[in-house]
């Protein structure tokens, strides 16, 4: 086919594994190192780019960690929140489920009420200014240990705003085993709230069936490991839980060798249901346009099946059914228009 990126840019699309502070642009980061210039942080946006170049996965998560350190202050947050929905925005995705970590603000002394009503306050306004709709996906930050998992279940189920839908798990795999959080994700899910772990990103397959045993996952936050379970894959497309696949975050933490070798491919061919999103865009240089693009070719895709990827987003979201609806029939519509050229 043609160049896919002229299309792809206009596809309507949701986003379902996109980190809040992860989607600080250099131009946002850099702001927010102004703020606080005690930091570590590049004040420069171009400098950013050689901060943003990582060794390995660990030394991403210390990257990582100093750009959360800038959100010091309810502002800090707003802020944040309503320029990542404009970035989204640029990008037509219509729909997102964006991964907070309420935990790492409030143990820099941000109230969690102030937390909570500074999100909200941006995603109100982003809908009504931007035509983004934004829900949360409250992260522990498996790092932190069960202090993390004790304060981030709190917070959901006690302070959870109208915006929040899900209850994850994020940071390294290796040495953070997945079953010790399961009361954690049992109240989340008691309080009525959807299970979607990170596993299998830098760790084998064991961890992907942990997290579906243990933690009652619905998606699966990258499952990069989980072809090297043939077992696995078939559990998985028979049940369809879907994997959110990040495709150059997955080169850039060295979780993949290559692109070309990215497991995605296995994951179709298994019958998975596949949706593509992109982590942390800014910090690997990317966004969900261009994640989009990488996965058109790895996989061989016209419009049409660029359109049902995309729809794959759409079906694995907790929207509404309505809401669903609403939006497939937009990337429907979007497609038949551009193929009618």
């Amino acid at each position: 086919m043609t160049d896919p990126h002229p299309f792809i840019a206009g596809l309507p699309k949701a986003e379902l594994h996109v980190h809040h502070v992860g989607s600080a642009s250099p131009r946002i980061v850099s702001e927010l190192a102004g703020r606080h210039p005690d930091s570590k942080v590049p004040t420069d946006p171009e400098a950013l780019a050689d901060y943003f170049t990582f060794t390995d996965f660990a030394h991403f998560i210390e990257v990582y960690l100093s750009v959360v350190d800038l959100i010091r202050t309810p502002e800090d947050v707003r802020l944040l929140t309503y320029e990542v929905a404009r970035d989204m925005a640029r990008q037509n995705v219509r729909y997102a489920e964006l991964t907070v970590t309420p935990f790492s603000s409030t143990r820099r002394g941000i109230p969690g009420e102030a937390f909570m009503e500074a999100i909200e306050d941006a995603r109100v306004a982003a809908e009504a200014e931007l035509g983004v709709v934004l829900r949360w996906c409250f992260d522990i930050p498996g790092e932190a240990g069960l202090e993390a998992a004790e304060e981030t279940a709190r917070l959901a189920v006690d302070l959870g705003p109208e915006g929040l839908v899900a209850f994850g798990l994020g940071g390294p795999e290796i040495g953070v085993p997945r079953p010790q959080f399961k009361p954690y994700f049992d109240r989340a899910i008691a309080a009525g709230l959807h299970s979607v772990p990170h596993a299998g990103e830098t760790t084998g397959p064991g961890t992907i069936w942990d997290a579906l045993t243990s933690l009652r996952a619905e998606r699966i936050g990258h499952g990069t490991s989980a072809v090297q379970d043939p077992k696995l894959l078939a559990h998985l497309a028979e049940h369809r839980i879907p994997l959110e696949v990040c495709p150059t975050s997955n080169i850039a933490t060295r979780a993949v060798a290559n692109i070309d070798e990215h497991p995605v491919i296995e994951m179709v061919a298994a019958g998975v249901l596949v949706t593509i999103a992109s982590d942390d865009p800014p910090m690997f240089g990317t966004d969900l346009n261009q994640e989009f693009g990488v996965a058109a070719r790895l996989l061989g895709l016209d419009e049409p099946g660029i359109a049902a990827l995309a729809k794959n987003g759409v079906a694995a979201s907790f929207l509404d059914a309505a809401g669903k609806k609403q939006l497939a029939d937009e990337i429907d519509s979007y497609t038949a228009a551009w193929l009618a050229r």
